[in-house]
């Protein structure tokens, strides 16, 4: 990751113990597949690989590191493997919001 990009994440949320149980099984047991996750952009982003570590950095929070050498910051994750992630009650109120919309049709006032 080149260091000059302009980072856009918000600061590091714990993550609950049963989110890190779900991780450290799946490096144990070398699992792969899909992790969707939202970016440092804070758009939703996926990469494929298996899950090999988690990297701690003081400043800036826990990693995910895959075989591909993805780092996915562990809050970040909306889904692992199918699991639902940290970050999945964010993703979900994306799809919430457009119930709420009125689909650019003009509001009626009473």
């Amino acid at each position: 990751m080149d260091d000059q990009k302009q980072r856009h994440y918000s600061a590091y949320l714990p993550v609950a113990w049963e989110f890190r149980e779900v991780i450290q099984e799946a490096i144990e047991m070398k699992k792969g597949g899909k992790i969707f996750f939202f970016n440092e952009a804070g758009v939703l982003d996926e990469v494929q690989g298996i899950s090999v570590a988690i990297d701690e950095d003081k400043t800036a929070g826990e990693f995910l590191v895959t075989d591909q050498d993805a780092r996915i910051r562990i809050d970040r994750i909306v889904t692992l493997y199918g699991k639902v992630g940290a970050a999945y009650e964010e993703y979900n109120a994306y799809a919430d919001a457009c119930m709420d919309c009125s689909g650019g049709e003009p509001q009626n006032e009473p």
